[in-house]
């Protein structure tokens, strides 16, 4: 049986046509994967899915409790992260390292909602 020469290049073609529509693999939420300069440690998240995961969670964990806290509570909460943000860049292109900084900082992320005041 032969193959339709017309309908393998049409296959091709939109086979072509369909990969760049696709959204990229890793769409960090805290920072832009598409920029030039990316640190080795975000370049090494926008592309391993289950980093980016973890750097979605993070984020938005992050700044839904920043919401909750009081004003103290969330300048402190900033300077936790900043401090973070540097271990995790100290990581480089370790991604045991990058995945060990994402799980303890959304431990704390997890013990700081659950410390806070709610009413009764």
């Amino acid at each position: 049986m032969g193959h339709n020469p017309t309908a393998i290049i049409l296959t091709g073609l939109l086979i072509g046509l369909a990969i760049p529509a696709l959204p990229r693999a890793a769409a960090a939420a805290s920072f832009d994967c598409d920029r030039a300069d990316l640190a080795a440690d975000e370049k090494v998240i926008c592309d391993t899915r289950t980093l980016n995961d973890a750097d979605v969670k993070m984020v938005t964990t992050f700044d839904l409790l920043a919401g909750l806290m009081a004003m103290g509570n969330r300048d402190k909460m900033h300077e936790d992260q900043s401090a973070w943000l540097k271990r995790r860049q100290a990581c480089g292109e370790d991604v045991d390292c990058i995945r060990a900084a994402y799980d303890e900082r959304l431990k704390q992320l997890d013990e700081a909602y659950e410390s806070l005041n709610r009413p009764l």
